[in-house]
């Protein structure tokens, strides 16, 4: 079965390892504060779940999922992750992460930040636009009409299409905006960022985006 490695254990992190355990999925998960303070979280995901470091869980990783802090991806390791999909589900708060130039000018991308840190992994945007509490209870099966659309972008094919089925695992429909040049399309302040919204509403709000705020 996949593992999942999942670096940031925060309100987003720790939603996926739920719906990734429900569906199956193997998790190592870990936070900046060290495996002993996950101890309440892995009992409740049970006997498929670990704690680890940010690096045990790069290493245990077939996929990982990167959600901690943009101003603190430097600590994401580079070498065990080499080869890898990595899902980017980041976003940029200039209040909590500081300025960064590059990104309010528009000549970069939040996930792009992350290639570039790890240029041998195969990043792919990826829940970076929903509420976390949404990611186990606003979940519907495949055709429902009430079922929910989440984008991804990546320059890798099998990256994008690793998250597409994730979504789909999860209960989302998913929709490709593309290489990591247009992953802005659904960062902070955009008009698909934080709504929900189906497949032809999202792929409307992706095409109307600007591209500085």
């Amino acid at each position: 079965m996949t593992t999942l490695g999942i670096i940031g254990a925060g309100n987003i992190g720790s939603q996926v390892a739920r719906k990734a355990i429900e569906n199956g999925y193997d998790v190592v998960i870990s936070n900046s504060r060290g495996p002993e303070t996950l101890a309440d979280l892995i009992a409740e995901l049970g006997p498929k779940a670990k704690a680890g470091t940010a690096l045990e869980a790069a290493e245990a990783a077939d996929v990982a999922v990167v959600s901690i802090p943009l101003k603190a991806i430097d600590a994401v390791p580079v070498d065990a992750l080499a080869g890898k999909i990595v899902i980017d589900t980041n976003n940029y708060y200039f209040e909590r992460d500081g300025h960064i130039e590059a990104l309010d000018d528009g000549t970069a991308t939040v996930n792009g930040m992350l290639q570039e840190h790890l240029p041998t992994s195969k990043v792919a945007k990826g829940f970076n636009h929903i509420q976390s509490a949404d990611i186990t209870g606003d979940a519907f099966p495949a055709g429902d009409p009430k079922r929910r659309a989440l984008a991804t972008a990546s320059d890798s094919k099998e990256a994008s299409d690793f998250v597409l089925k994730l979504y789909d695992e999860f209960g989302f429909d998913g929709v490709n905006i593309g290489p990591l040049s247009e992953s802005w399309r659904v960062e902070r302040d955009r008009p698909a960022y934080g709504v929900r919204q189906n497949v032809a509403e999202l792929e409307a709000n992706l095409a109307k985006a600007p591209r500085t705020i």
